[in-house]
């Protein structure tokens, strides 16, 4: 039997609500920038949080979407889930229809039941509804209408009251919110729903018992103080996950088995030389019961984790150590570990799975073919760097086991213990310190343990140990991070959105609509919002405007403008004394001129970048400020000097032409790309866009940021750096105007600083190339002299070795210009003498240093450790360090107790053997 296809299941869904009166609009990009609150997009309402928030007014009163989105991080995280169930996933598209204060709960119910039972066929009996019992602590009663609806198209016995949990949605602790309607599908055998009836799965976290859509009647908003508030208009918003009405159907018990997902899973089999069986998922805190269902497990991982990190690289979010970065990151090294332990995958794999979701998705999201070499480059360059952490790992626990296993096993003889009893605790603290300082996971390290259990085993309590590690670390980080604010005070009642007026105005007046106080990290700060505004919100790279707000009682400094979701906010230190004054906005025009002769720049600079490197070039973020502009861009390999010569004589030729702005707002967004503008990937645009042009045949580009009326105005550009910022991502620097001169005159300053220096030679380079060549020689020089000094004192401390129970030793204080000295002088030492146990100490640079060498039969005897030696000996020169344990060296901040280090050191070794 063949298997429905996504593209046609997806366009049903779509074309159903198209017939409804609804308009289909694109998925928005997964990464959010202008709401604080999320990092990614995690629900199909979220791109429409400020229709329903009344923030600005919705451009259709019915939309219809699939939009992507992503849960694993926050109130909504599934990733552990993932893998191990038929139905949770990373990225998951949600299905959504939406009314924006048009159809309420009567025509979203009917639409809902007649679509699934009626276009997708699914059979009436199979089907459960839930509705809202209410909730005391809310103050809300049932949601008897919705309980009234559902009677009109089943019976009694398939419509079930749901808790506040299950029944009242909320995207996070404050913003929209209301009670929902689940449908619920039961996909077991006819046998087992008449053993038990699928009513009483209904939320029990059955896999084939499991919700596919939630009808919100969005009603209120969940303030900061956790009350409920109503919202401007009664709105729907639905959401039904694709993955699983796939699995609805098609007939099948996973939503893995759907087409969503066979053509990956069939890649990954084949390509890793392994089956996949399709076996019975095991629980989340169940390990695997079998070798074949610890590969569907892995199958599953890649298959799913692929398209978050795919289509989250193709939206502008690079994986990074911070914030969405790390998230990226996180899922990436999962899905690594998966095919490196599950599927014997030691070489970077995951790469491979993107041309396969790129032509899969072409339809739908063409955002991943049209960047597929950019994605592929940087998720292979991001394993090949992991795999090398978990070959760092593996070692690092290879050396915890091998130091201490042996000389173990020998106690034990000694002690007349049987030695194959023998195993080497590893605590919480160091399985946290592999997961925290190198990004090793810890089941990874669990796993690892396990499979070498006749060495060594886990402490009882380390998972207890390591959450009390990493919750203390988590405190520290909520700790720097502490931020509270109020709810918006709202000051008057209007209908008119906050307007931004600066593409023709540089002051407005404007009237305070709103404001609210955040205290962050002590300091208080005020957030205000107006009817109009002149202030550039930060936005597509460029920085937010500072400035005044002027009335006849006072003048406010603005320190930053923002925007959250789609309201301009200015931000400031005081809060007005008179609210409901009428205020003059003022942004600061000398910092806003220096913003927009970078921004140009910026344009213009693009534009060059894809004449000299290739059409390959595309934005992957930016900076522009008062002070510089910054340039991130897909390519591969470095800048080089002749480029960038030609990038910047190009920007530069198209200043002199005084170059004169064109803009056009409200363009359609057809025809914007049919006049070849650039638009960035992970934009949300509308239907309607404003487009900059500096020459139609050089530079037009999507844009809603502030620039200058010509391109003379900025004068000159100079680039002052280009760097590496991530796999096939290069950045560039560079300053304009007054800035590009002042660097220009700052190193021609010290270009003739250097040449005052050697004398104003008449031939610069010559003179240069002749010093190195005496500062060569010298150093060479240097070097024989300290060889010479380092055998003199070999022989001499050879001679000062005595006997210490067997063992020969020295401690002694000698001359090193360096910390390489040192060590050559005790890997010399040890090489002519056995047993030895060394100790030296230097003065280097006026701080002082410690090494311990150990001959290597008496560091594997286990019973002197040169890391320990070293750090008891480092307490009296106030320092620390480690090593192996045959060598180890320390540094400190005491010169004075050096002297006591090395007479400490003899009866320190006496009292350990």
């Amino acid at each position: 039997m063949s298997l429905p296809t996504a593209s046609h299941v997806r366009q049903q869904f779509l074309d159903f609500f198209a017939s409804k009166g609804h308009h289909i609009v694109s998925s928005a990009p997964l990464v959010v920038k202008d709401d604080p609150t999320l990092l990614f997009i995690n629900s199909g309402m979220a791109p429409f949080k400020d229709y329903f928030l009344g923030n600005k007014p919705a451009p259709y009163k019915r939309i219809a979407d699939t939009q992507k989105c992503l849960r694993v991080s926050g109130k909504h995280n599934d990733l552990e889930e993932v893998g191990y169930d038929t139905y949770h996933h990373t990225m998951f598209e949600m299905l959504g229809n939406w009314s924006f204060g048009d159809y309420f709960k009567k025509d979203a119910i009917n639409w809902a039941w007649e679509l699934l039972t009626e276009v997708y066929k699914l059979e009436k009996d199979r089907l459960y509804v839930t509705y809202f019992e209410g909730d005391a602590g809310d103050n809300t009663g049932p949601d008897t209408e919705t309980q009234t609806l559902w009677r009109q198209y089943t019976t009694d016995d398939r419509i079930l009251p749901g808790n506040k949990k299950d029944n009242f949605w909320e995207m996070g602790d404050t913003g929209p919110c209301g009670p929902c309607t689940e449908i619920h599908i039961d996909l077991r055998s006819d046998e087992e729903r008449a053993a038990k009836p699928g009513r009483e799965l209904v939320n029990a976290d059955h896999p084939q018992v499991v919700e596919i859509w939630n009808n919100v009647f969005m009603e209120f908003q969940r303030l900061a103080d956790k009350s409920l508030s109503k919202l401007p208009a009664q709105s729907v918003d639905t959401g039904m996950g694709f993955e699983r009405l796939m699995m609805a159907v098609s007939g099948v018990k996973s939503n893995y088995d759907t087409d969503v997902f066979q053509p990956l899973i069939r890649f990954i089999a084949q390509e890793a030389g392994v089956e996949y069986h399709g076996t019975s998922p095991a629980t989340v805190t169940d390990l695997p019961a079998t070798e074949n269902e610890k590969t569907d497990i892995a199958i599953r991982v890649l298959a799913d984790h692929i398209r978050a990190i795919a289509f989250t690289i193709a939206d502008g979010q690079l994986p990074s150590n911070v914030k969405a970065g790390y998230v990226i990151r996180r899922i990436l090294r999962r899905a690594v570990r998966y095919a490196f332990s599950s599927l014997n995958q030691k070489q970077p794999f995951l790469y491979k799975l993107v041309p396969v979701l790129a032509d899969q998705m072409a339809g739908i999201f063409p955002e991943l073919k049209a960047q597929q070499a950019f994605v592929t480059r940087v998720i292979e360059e991001e394993e090949i760097a992991f795999l090398k952490t978990l070959e760092s790992g593996l070692n690092i626990i290879e050396h915890w086991i091998s130091t201490y296993y042996e000389p173990a096993r020998k106690t034990a003889l000694n002690n007349g213990q049987d030695p194959e009893g023998v195993r080497i605790i590893i605590d919480g603290e160091k399985v946290f310190t592999l997961s925290d300082r190198y990004g090793f996971p810890k089941d990874l390290t669990q796993l690892i343990i396990r499979e070498d259990s006749n060495r060594a085993m886990l402490a009882e309590n380390w998972e207890e140990q390591f959450n009390f590690f990493l919750e203390k670390q988590k405190a520290g980080s909520r700790n720097a991070q502490e931020t509270e604010q109020s709810d918006w005070v709202t000051v008057r009642d209007t209908d008119t959105p906050n307007v931004f007026v600066g593409y023709d105005q540089d002051e407005a007046t404007a009237r305070l609509l709103r404001y609210r106080r955040i205290d962050k990290k002590g300091k208080t700060e005020y957030q205000l919002v107006f009817d109009q505004t002149p202030f550039y919100a930060e936005s597509g790279g460029q920085i937010g405007d500072t400035g005044y707000l002027e009335s006849d009682l006072e003048k406010v400094r603005v320190i930053d403008t923002k925007k959250e979701n789609d309201l301009l906010i200015h931000t400031t230190l005081e809060l007005p004394q008179e609210l409901s004054a009428e205020f003059i906005a003022r942004p600061d025009a000398a910092r806003r001129t220096l913003i927009r002769n970078n921004h140009t720049a910026t344009h213009l600079l693009q534009a060059a970048l894809r004449q000299v490197l290739g059409a390959h070039v595309q934005q992957k973020g930016s900076l522009v400020n008062d002070k510089l502009l910054r340039f991130d861009f897909s390519h591969f390999t470095k800048v080089t000097d002749a480029q960038l010569r030609e990038i910047e004589q190009l920007v530069n030729e198209r200043i002199r032409q005084q170059i004169p702005l064109v803009e056009r707002r409200h363009v359609p967004i057809a025809e914007a790309k049919n006049l070849g503008a650039m638009a960035l990937f992970g934009e949300k645009y509308g239907d309607f866009v404003r487009v900059i042009t500096f020459d139609k045949d050089y530079s037009v580009e999507l844009c809603g940021g502030l620039h200058v009326a010509n391109t003379g105005s900025i004068g000159y550009f100079k680039i002052t750096a280009e760097s590496a910022v991530g796999a096939g991502v290069r950045r560039i620097e560079a300053v304009t105007a007054a800035a590009a001169e002042a660097y220009v005159d700052q190193q021609l300053d010290l270009l003739q600083q250097v040449r005052e220096a050697l004398g104003n030679p008449q031939h610069l380079l010559t003179s240069l190339d002749k010093q190195t060549e005496e500062i060569a020689a010298l150093r060479k020089q240097l070097e024989g002299f300290a060889q010479q000094s380092l055998n003199q004192q070999k022989t001499q401390l050879a001679a000062q070795l005595k006997d210490l129970n067997g063992l020969k030793f020295l401690a002694a204080q000698v001359q090193a210009t360096s910390a390489d000295d040192l060590k050559k002088l005790a890997y010399d030492l040890r090489q002519t003498t056995p047993n030895l146990v060394l100790v030296l100490g230097a003065e280097i640079d006026g701080k002082p240093q410690l090494a311990v060498m150990l001959d290597d039969d008496i560091a594997k005897a286990g019973r002197l450790n040169a890391t320990t030696l070293v750090r008891e000996l480092a307490r009296e020169i106030q320092g620390g360090g480690g090593g192996q344990p045959f060598f180890a060296t320390a540094g400190g901040k005491n010169l004075a107790g050096l002297g006591t280090a090395i007479a400490k050191a003899e009866a320190l070794v006496a009292k350990i053997i």
